[in-house]
């Protein structure tokens, strides 16, 4: 009885969790009709036009980031002592979750047509032009797919299930992690929208799969976005996309 007690709570909507959503919508919707405000003023704190985005990113990443740490450390430290009791199960199945994403993907974009570059990767295209690794990596690997995951993945399907079932939750993660990357000047065009809905189909295949499992999702999240990072860097700024 104490074990299903102790798990129900797991899953139960906090203040903190309330905090973290609340602080990622006020900064999409601030960023979204006041961003030449808040990019003026830190152009002011950094000359540099890239830095100055970045900046922006990490303040907007850390101040969601504080919230789902501190909400989701009990499941987090929980999940990490699941997976390594089978550590190579867990290194195997992370590449292999990458190469079904990228065949998803690529399914996706020859179904809806030509692939077209959202304004959101176009911008993270730009900073990993400017912007060192050392200060990409954190950001991108770390920071960002934690927070994503526990506000689309352990929000969206492991707290909302315990009151909507659980497949219509799956589709609104779906729905809701892939607009939230696309939706911006171009609108929500099924050509960019591709590639993110094959990220979130498999980013929720790997939680269910694996009993709601946060890390792990985070994990194939966070080595996706590395192996994008690394790609980016690797490849001269003259064939990347403008």
């Amino acid at each position: 009885m104490g074990i299903l007690q102790t798990k129900a709570s797991l899953y139960r909507f906090t203040a903190l969790d309330y905090l973290a959503v609340a602080t990622y919508l006020g900064f999409t919707l601030y960023f979204t009709f006041a961003g030449g405000t808040v990019q003026r003023l830190m152009l002011q704190l950094f000359p540099d036009p890239a830095t100055a985005s970045y900046a922006v990113n990490a303040i907007f990443y850390a101040g969601v980031g504080i919230f789902a740490v501190a909400s989701a450390r009990r499941v987090a430290g929980r999940d990490l002592k699941i997976l390594g009791t089978r550590p190579w199960f867990t290194l195997g199945m992370i590449p292999l979750a990458i190469v079904v994403m990228l065949i998803l993907t690529a399914i996706l974009v020859a179904a809806f047509g030509t692939a077209q570059s959202s304004e959101n990767q176009l911008g993270i295209q730009g900073l990993l032009q400017h912007v060192p690794a050392w200060l990409m990596v954190p950001l991108l690997v770390i920071l960002g797919p934690f927070v994503e995951e526990y506000l689309f993945r352990h929000l969206l399907i492991g707290k909302l299930s315990q009151h909507v079932n659980i497949w219509i939750c799956c589709v609104i993660s779906m729905v809701v992690f892939a607009s939230i990357h696309v939706i911006g000047r171009e609108g929500l065009v099924l050509s960019a929208l591709a590639p993110y809905l094959g990220m979130a189909t498999v980013l929720v295949a790997v939680y269910v799969w694996t009993g709601k499992n946060l890390m792990f999702s985070y994990f194939v999240h966070a080595a996706k976005n590395l192996m994008a990072v690394v790609l980016i860097y690797a490849v001269p700024p003259e064939l990347l996309p403008n």
